[in-house]
């Protein structure tokens, strides 16, 4: 069954956490482990808006339903920022705009040379790209969503973990979107199924890499990845992975974080620093 991109638009809305008790943060506090990982997630979500930047300077901004979810997507990840902003408050750190704003004026040439590379492989790729894009936003969402499910678990707070929650249902539903329209886009189609499989092995890196300091990217996932069960959950993002046309077999996810998984993998570590073509986080 498609993704129905009238009902997600219509049930679109603001995450809400007006009614939890995040008085019970200064009770309660977080640890700095779980505040490195807040902080990274706080960034990465802000982001959204320069990958959006990114994916509407290709063929996909001329898909009406794929920009019609991309203007949902943005809106709701905008959300999930300030409402780990408002957990980073209570705890006396700097969050929201003025953090955003010092994050984006330390960012590098690849940065400012994404869109022009963006708008090139457009041109030569055209609808291959697109389907790159829906794939390799497709792993993104299994990675965040996974992220903050294991975040709640690592945490053990009662109410960072309702909030976690009302973020993964709507990660959920992105994740659901990009399934659907990378799956569509590859099946049937060998020349694109070989494009995607080639770029994604070449070019995916875990969420945030790149963005974020290398020593940051290192204690987040080291931090989510140390107890048991992650291994099975990088499996399983690798299983929905190799569910689609085509893309059977890369493991992509148990490579590029096998060696914080218990027992230490062997697998290959994920490049140093962002890719050029980087896409939905």
């Amino acid at each position: 069954m498609g993704f129905d991109i009238d009902k997600y638009t219509a049930r679109t809305k603001r995450l809400c956490w007006d009614d939890l008790d995040l008085s019970a943060f200064s009770r309660q506090p977080l640890g700095e482990e779980v505040l490195g990982c807040l902080r990274y997630m706080h960034d990465v979500e802000f982001h959204t808006a320069c990958y959006l930047r990114d994916l509407l300077v290709t063929p996909a901004h001329a898909d009406p339903e794929v920009t019609a979810f991309l203007a949902m997507w943005a809106y709701e990840e905008y959300w999930h920022g300030e409402a780990l902003a408002a957990v980073l408050e209570v705890h006396g750190d700097t969050a929201g705009a003025s953090r955003v704003a010092t994050l984006r004026a330390g960012l590098g040439w690849r940065d400012r040379l994404r869109p022009l590379v963006m708008t090139l492989a457009g041109w030569a790729d055209g609808s291959r790209l697109v389907a790159l894009q829906m794939a390799w936003g497709m792993l993104n969402e299994s990675l965040t969503q996974a992220g903050y499910q294991l975040l709640a678990e690592r945490a053990e707070h009662p109410v960072l973990a309702e909030l976690l929650e009302r973020i993964v249902r709507q990660e959920a539903l992105h994740l659901g979107f990009y399934s659907s329209q990378a799956r569509s886009r590859l099946e049937g189609d060998g020349a694109t199924q070989r494009f995607v499989r080639r770029w994604l092995s070449r070019l995916w890196q875990p969420v945030g890499s790149g963005l974020m300091p290398p020593a940051e990217t290192e204690a987040l996932y080291g931090y989510l990845l140390k107890g048991s069960g992650a291994a099975e959950r990088c499996r399983r993002m690798d299983r929905r992975l190799a569910s689609l046309p085509g893309l059977a077999g890369l493991d992509l996810v148990t490579k590029a974080l096998g060696k914080y998984l218990e027992p230490a993998g062997s697998a290959p570590q994920a490049g140093a620093g962002e890719p050029l073509l980087s896409l939905a986080g």
